[in-house]
């Protein structure tokens, strides 16, 4: 069983002194840390731990930090930009989530009715003795990673096929466990993706479209990147096999042309930039609201973004987001009830709403030694660590 939890326990020392003015510090942006991040990512990109990198903090609305450092592409020597475009993998999860949810909203889909009402497949869904499921699997189940779909093995024609091919063979898999009673990271959102599409009729990439991409003027986010967003794409990088320099990585997302689809995947297909993510990472930040339109409603909202269980378990996870908790603490320096997600390949979105901040860190790395330093360094920056 594959499972990503994460228990990692905080430590925090309070310092109590004059209210106001702990008040006043926690919510203020913290200049000094923002100053020295991109010094800091350029000493990580000589140390090998990434070619190039974007980061971008937003707090109380306002970008008070947005900065590339390093190249987009060390062949060619192309410089990282502000504006490159990124493959974030799972970190399309909040955005897929959040389209569902908007379906919610409007009463076609519900969280808690049985998704076999859209895939009738599933009320044939079975463990791997055979045993069959003990109650029908939900939309929650399936957002939140508990329904018991089994993590599927690598095939050669993963992303050749539609979204309701690959999620018929997704159901028809053996299931792991009990609808409910573990956690099992993985492709759960991808068939709520297809529940969205047979609810609807329109293709996920539609509803993504028009639901969250163009409300909220995101015109550099794609399933597809065209021949615009594609000039500007960061290059994948690993560490060399031979030594300890980089080299280029193999990224199944970057098709040979824009006219060669990888299929629309729900769990991890989106492109996008930094001031993308920052517009709809406000919007949740802000409860659903964009310049004064709702996309979301707050209820939608706070159930994507607080964390759900398993098995009588809190888990570190809601509806397509990545939460922190009290007692288990998966991103450190930010509050116990902030929330965001990673990708793969080290891109990493986080908000915390105590202090009104959303931290993005854009990076494109695969089986890189030390990869996941700069990330570190950039969060302990930001929350003015050492």
């Amino acid at each position: 069983m594959f499972h990503r939890r994460l228990l990692l326990l905080a430590s925090s020392t309070l310092v109590f002194l004059n209210p106001g003015l702990v008040a006043q510090e926690a919510t203020k942006p913290r200049t000094a840390g923002l100053d020295k991040i991109p010094a800091a990512m350029e000493a990580e990109i000589a140390a090998q731990h990434a070619a190039g990198i974007v980061t971008l903090v937003v707090q109380d609305g306002k970008t008070v930090h947005h900065a590339a450092s390093g190249l987009a592409d060390r062949e060619r020597n192309l410089a990282m930009t502000p504006d490159a475009v990124f493959w974030i993998a799972s970190m399309t999860k909040s955005i897929s989530a959040s389209t569902i949810l908007s379906l919610v909203d409007e009463g076609k889909l519900a969280l808690d009715d049985p998704a076999s009402r859209w895939i009738p497949q599933l009320e044939k869904a079975a463990l791997v003795d055979g045993t069959a499921l003990k109650r029908p699997v939900t939309l929650r189940d399936l957002l939140s990673h508990t329904s018991g779909l089994a993590f599927p093995p690598r095939k050669a024609s993963n992303g050749a096929q539609s979204l309701k091919g690959y999620v018929a063979e997704l159901v028809g898999a053996p299931w792991s466990f009990q609808p409910g009673a573990d956690y099992e990271y993985g492709f759960g959102i991808t068939v709520a993706g297809r529940c969205a599409e047979v609810a609807t009729g329109q293709s996920f990439e539609s509803l993504v479209q028009t639901r969250i991409l163009d409300p909220l003027g995101m015109k550099d986010t794609s399933f597809h990147p065209d021949d615009r967003l594609r000039a500007r794409l960061a290059k994948t990088y690993k560490t060399a096999e031979d030594s300890p320099r980089l080299a280029p990585g193999y990224n199944p997302f970057v098709t040979p042309d824009p006219t060669v689809r990888h299929m629309t995947e729900p769990s991890g297909g989106l492109f996008s930039t930094a001031a993308d993510l920052a517009l709809f990472y406000q919007m949740i930040l802000d409860q659903g609201m964009h310049q004064g339109k709702r996309i979301l409603s707050r209820e939608a909202v706070a159930e994507m973004t607080k964390p759900h269980a398993a098995g009588n378990q809190p888990l570190n996870y809601g509806l397509g987001w990545q939460c922190n908790l009290p007692e288990k603490i998966t991103v450190r320096g930010f509050a116990a009830n902030s929330f965001g997600h990673g990708g793969a390949f080290g891109t990493h979105g986080w908000i915390d709403p105590e202090r009104r901040l959303i931290a993005i860190f854009l990076v494109q790395n695969v089986l890189v030694t030390g990869g996941g330093k700069p990330r570190d360094l950039f969060h302990a920056l930001l929350n003015g660590q050492p």
